[in-house]
């Protein structure tokens, strides 16, 4: 090893330091001890890895003498990935590399040693080697590679060479025990450099997540929340659409629509949209109370205003001050107590029951009822002021039947809570979602839900198949429910906003004579599903047969059955839930024995 020479141009500023005081260092191992020390101070300070090891080779060319001085970093193939020289530039440093004899690079890298040869001439390993490598003159050149080790793995390597012309005092061994250490100390370099490299791609990814989740979830926060409302038709869409733009005000909202078909959902989606959103959310089925229970629920009470009134009480009004108030079935109220609601809504003010003092709230009224208060005013069963009063802004909640495509969403959606509830792990088949599709549920969503539940109770696997039904044992609880029951009909001053006329599923058997079709229901109506509401029926000609003759061959096959429908179904060739429906079209009586 030679003394630094400290007008070496290729002395790096790291270095100067070395020779503040040129007295300091009086041997070899002085000058190697404090070789290192400098050069592990450049790679722990932050830069590119090239750059680095670029600095490294240049602090290192003022300890050793030396022509060329290399460090290449190698693939997990063994081809160069980084490769670095005295004065970097790094193509000639790769060119350099390049010319060394691959068999010496892979001695070092195979034996994970060092490798010195101190006549390259007369070594076999360089017996390729250019004579231009070798110099203009006769001298001799030698060489020393070192591996750089991650672990037990060999990265890289670390070369020089250099022209030794007999008159510099070179000591192999120091010079390879200081090249090792500093190898040893690039390799650490280096996996701290790859660790680092790999901990910021990974908060790179994890940062580019969260920002992605963060624009999702302020998007979501700008869009509606409709906690619980499930479905992608048309209709669904129209009616949401609505309550956003309806929310943003503090209009009464009336709610019309079938029961079962999720009401209070949907007041709650517009309380959610509305700037009182923060505020309380206050629901009550009015029909669920008679009427004094009904005024101290929702006006609060005294103590001892009435029997049991053993403390104040604040009623719903009060409870839903700067919030919104759901009143359920308000169609159900007595004409008594609908006069002290009106006085509520039109001046905001109450007593509670046995008080004197008057309250005023702030509440935003959302109302609903499955009942035709146009012909309840027509009869004097509901105060007219009151009817204008609450149906400022009216929203059709559309029945189950007016969006079919969204009946397997909502299956899907009932069965995922009853796995959740049960632990089980239960799936639909493709026969299954046929059946769901095609039925009529006359109890919208609410009798999806029993359907769904019930079904998922009593299957046999785990996958619900068909068969799995209850309507194909004919034991299906809706057409019990309205079995033959006839529809009501609309009244002539109906109101044209109301629902439309039921339009039967596309593959449901031929509509019933022209006698036998229903007026169009009115919100709230209740229709009972004629027989060929249902595809179950089938196309058969006694379900689908008209006249007399239709009639007494039913006839005729339910007596000769005695009057068991399964063996008066195989005479006629049909099921027993066809024989079902047709003994319900011809409101022919069951008879028992």
């Amino acid at each position: 090893m030679t003394s630094p020479n400290r007008d070496d141009p290729n002395l790096g500023p790291e270095s100067k330091s070395f020779f503040a005081r040129p007295n300091e260092f009086s041997n070899r191992a002085d000058i190697a001890l404090h070789g290192v020390y400098e050069i592990s101070k450049i790679l722990a300070a932050p830069a590119r890895l090239e750059t680095t090891l670029s600095n490294v080779l240049k602090l290192l060319s003022s300890f050793l003498e030396m022509r060329h001085g290399i460090i290449a970093l190698l693939d997990d193939g063994g081809s160069p990935d980084v490769v670095v020289g005295v004065g970097w530039n790094e193509e000639n440093a790769k060119s350099h590399f390049e010319r060394i004899p691959e068999r010496a690079i892979g001695q070092i890298v195979t034996t994970k040693m060092p490798v010195v040869i101190e006549n390259v001439a007369r070594n076999p390993l360089f017996s390729d080697w250019p004579s231009t490598e070798q110099g203009k003159t006769e001298a001799k050149v030698s060489f020393i590679g070192v591996p750089i080790k991650e672990r037990d793995r060999v990265i890289g390597t670390l070369t020089i060479d250099r022209i030794w012309d007999g008159r510099a005092n070179f000591r192999f061994d120091e010079d390879v025990r200081f090249l090792a250490m500093i190898a040893n100390l690039v390799g650490q370099a280096v996996r701290l450099h790859n660790v680092v490299a790999r901990d910021r791609e990974r908060l790179m990814v994890e940062q580019s997540r969260l920002a992605k989740e963060l624009s999702e979830t302020i998007v979501a926060d700008h869009e509606p929340r409709m906690r619980g409302i499930i479905g992608d038709s048309a209709a669904i869409h129209s009616v949401l659409h609505k309550i956003k733009i309806v929310a943003r005000t503090n209009s009464t909202v009336l709610l019309r629509g079938e029961s079962g078909t999720g009401k209070e959902l949907f007041a709650r989606a517009t309380h959610d949209l509305s700037p009182r959103k923060k505020g309380p959310f206050v629901k009550l089925n009015c029909a669920a109370l008679p009427e004094s229970v009904l005024e101290s629920e929702l006006f609060g009470h005294e103590k001892g205003a009435f029997t049991g009134a053993i403390g104040q009480r604040k009623g719903r009004f009060e409870l839903a001050d700067r919030g919104t108030l759901f009143l359920d079935e308000i169609g159900e109220i007595s004409p008594a107590f609908q006069a002290k609601l009106l006085r509520v809504l039109q001046e905001g003010e109450f007593e509670r029951v046995g008080g004197m003092r008057t309250l005023k709230v702030d509440v935003r009224l959302v109302a609903a009822t499955n009942k035709n208060l146009e012909d309840a005013v027509a009869h004097g069963e509901f105060r007219a002021d009151l009817y204008y009063r609450i149906n400022v802004v009216t929203i059709s909640v559309p029945a189950l039947r007016a969006r079919p495509e969204d009946i397997f969403l909502l299956a899907r959606e009932f069965l995922r809570r009853f796995n959740e509830e049960h632990a089980t792990q239960l799936a639909w088949t493709t026969s299954a979602k046929n059946v769901l599709e095609g039925c009529y549920f006359p109890g919208n969503v609410r009798e999806l839900e029993n359907c769904v539940r019930r079904t998922a109770t009593l299957a046999k696997g785990l996958k619900i198949v068909a068969d799995d039904f209850a309507c194909r044992h004919d034991e299906c609880l809706s057409s019990t429910l309205w079995k033959g029951t006839p529809g009501v009909p609309r009244p002539s001053n109906a109101a044209p906003s109301q629902a439309p006329a039921f339009k039967s599923p596309p593959h449901s058997s031929p509509p019933v004579s022209a006698p036998e079709k229903l007026s169009p229901p009115l919100d709230g109506d209740i229709i009972a599903p004629s027989p060929d509401a249902c595809p179950q029926a089938g196309n058969c000609s006694i379900v689908n047969g008209e006249g007399e003759a239709e009639q007494e061959r039913l006839l005729q096959a339910m007596e000769t059955a005695g009057w068991v429908q399964a063996k008066a179904a195989r005479l006629l060739n049909l099921t027993p839930r066809q024989i079902g429906y047709a003994l319900r079209k011809y409101d022919i009586p069951i008879k028992r024995f």
